[in-house]
């Protein structure tokens, strides 16, 4: 597994959290995997950077099969399906994004991939995951993308600084 063990293992427990806490909201607004989630966007941004697309969609890969069998076991099947459809979409939306984007100035690549990838990530899981079940689904969405947004805002200097540990001579490039 070598250079994948790390990015693998962190995608199984964010994807795997997420799905479990999206069950519990925190307001009508959010849920507590409006917290979680967005961390997924910061491994696939990572692994992209240090590593290349197709070692970041081998990630996405990976994360999403073992992610899906314990979300199974975690939540409910409506909630691992709308959340393994999401995922695979918009990690693969957010890895070909960040890659059309890679020699641009350092934070473009995740901050626009990640809004790309949250934004289709929060439709398709909402609505498959909470239509026509009495849960207000679609104000869920609206605050759970915009912690989603924050979030990837916030992470940028800390997608720098873990560019430094990872790769060194790639941070001074990029």
């Amino acid at each position: 597994m070598g250079k994948y063990a790390i990015p693998i293992i962190a995608m199984i427990i964010v994807v795997s959290s997420s799905n479990f806490l999206v069950q519990f909201p925190i307001n009508n607004w959010l849920t507590w995997a409006a917290l979680t989630y967005p961390i997924s966007f910061l491994i696939t941004d990572l692994t992209n950077r240090s590593y290349g697309p197709a070692l970041a969609r081998r990630v996405v890969y990976a994360g999403f099969a073992l992610a899906i069998g314990l979300s199974i076991w975690l939540a409910t099947a409506r909630i691992a399906l709308a959340s393994g459809l999401a995922f695979l979409v918009a990690q693969l939306l957010d890895v070909y994004v960040f890659d059309c984007l890679r020699r641009r100035v350092w934070w473009k690549p995740p901050l626009v991939s990640s809004t790309a990838g949250s934004a289709i990530d929060t439709a398709i899981f909402f609505s498959i995951a909470f239509a026509g079940t009495g849960v207000p689904w679609v104000t869920i969405a609206i605050g759970d993308l915009g912690i989603k947004l924050a979030i990837a805002l916030g992470l940028l200097l800390p997608f720098r600084a873990l560019i430094f540990l990872i790769k060194p001579d790639l941070a001074r490039t990029s």
